[in-house]
């Protein structure tokens, strides 16, 4: 005899709820795929182009059917509850989202820390990064129209809309009209390492795929140098730093 086969419908209202949940996260997966393949395939220009214009067909779709299922009122892509939130909550919830993100993404690694080594690990983040920096790159470039090559006053206000900046502690020196000096005062994790006793976690790597694409994304113009970051040696007062420039154009 067959077994009775389950279905959606014969679920218990907690096992639907997971399910729901599930759904949610095949979603965000099923979307980065997406957006990973598109990179192979087409290249990250044309890859960001395509995302950006894909969240901004499907995202009120999404929002739209959801509030016709939930009842929620929204205006566009808002949902209306949100814009009511008074304005430390909606930083609050900005700064626990970003949070989240950075939880995430330390889970990412140690799964595959724990399952492949420390070697592939690394070689998996940084790689991530390459990717992930120039979307956010571009994603804030959009946010605060900054155009193109908006130059190192670009970068410094595109610097303060990463996720970064919501969670770590970070400053600018400028060293002139072509170079300033990016410093992380504080960092989340290396601070947890270092209430916990354990050494800075070498993260050089991972910075020098990230701060580069990032900065190159706001601007082709600008070159990136690592000041230092762990493993290197650091004063108290920071943990990494870097110095962004951008060449001189030809005066006609």
């Amino acid at each position: 005899m067959l077994a009775e086969q389950k279905t959606v419908q014969s679920l218990n209202d907690e096992d639907l709820c997971s399910f729901i949940i599930d759904i949610f996260a095949r979603l965000v997966v099923h979307h980065g795929l997406w957006f990973a393949e598109s990179i192979h395939q087409f290249g990250m220009e044309k890859a960001l182009e395509n995302l950006f214009a894909v969240h901004e067909k499907s995202l009120p779709i999404q929002i739209k059917r959801l509030a016709g299922v939930l009842g929620f009122e929204h205006r566009e892509a808002i949902p209306s509850a949100l814009a009511r939130l008074d304005r430390q909550k909606k930083l609050d919830l900005a700064q626990a989202v970003a949070i989240n993100w950075l939880a995430n993404d330390g889970i990412w690694f140690q799964a595959a820390e724990f399952s492949q080594g420390m070697f592939d690990a690394k070689r998996a983040n940084d790689t991530c990064w390459t990717r992930f920096s120039p979307m956010e790159a571009h994603s804030i470039r959009r946010l605060l129209n900054l155009g193109h090559n908006p130059g190192l006053e670009g970068l410094k206000k595109a610097l303060n809309f990463r996720l970064y900046a919501l969670i770590n502690t970070q400053s600018i020196v400028d060293e002139g009209q072509n170079s300033f000096v990016f410093y992380m005062n504080e960092c989340r994790v290396q601070a947890a390492r270092k209430r916990k006793g354990l050494d800075d976690y070498p993260c050089k790597s991972g910075g020098m795929a990230e701060y580069p694409s990032f900065a190159r994304a706001i601007d082709p113009r600008i070159e990136t140098k690592c000041v230092g970051c762990p493993p290197d040696a650091h004063p108290q007062d920071w943990f990494c730093a870097w110095r962004f420039t951008i060449r001189e154009t030809a005066t006609p």
